[in-house]
């Protein structure tokens, strides 16, 4: 199973990513983001920062998700390739850790700036044998 694929937007990227489980799609969510960013198999995973969020929805914890770690870039240029997290979906709560390191023009390619997540197209399904998350960023 492939992990993310983009698709075509008229002005923004369309990501759908996959995973066995819910944690393992939500962390393919954000290695696709990155990757628009960056290429991620050059991010080391040297440093992490932990995140802990709450929402009201499946929906609304993968936006405020992208847009922490999309925070993290903002603020202290931090790129990341790896994620462990948990997701409680009775308390409607994530919590984990995003690994990569600080984006070094040297070593990182500088590909499209993520300015933002939207709830544009945003869906998360199961199927028989994987979620399937789709949604929209803002470049």
């Amino acid at each position: 199973m492939r992990s993310f694929e983009f698709f075509e937007h008229t002005a923004d990227v369309g990501i759908r990513a996959y995973g066995k489980s819910l944690e393992e799609a939500f962390s393919n969510a954000a290695l696709g983001v990155f990757e628009i960013i960056t290429d991620t198999s050059k991010v080391k995973p040297i440093e992490y920062r932990e995140i802990y969020l709450n929402g009201y929805d499946l929906e609304n914890l993968l936006y405020k998700w992208i847009e922490e770690l999309l925070y993290y870039y903002d603020s202290e240029l931090m790129v990341f390739s790896k994620f462990d997290l948990m997701i409680d979906q009775d308390s409607m709560t994530l919590e984990g850790k995003a690994w990569g390191e600080k984006f070094n023009g040297k070593i990182h390619e500088r590909r499209t700036v993520v300015k933002a997540m939207t709830y544009h197209q945003l869906s998360i399904e199961k199927t028989e044998n994987c979620y399937v998350i789709t949604f929209v960023v803002d470049i």
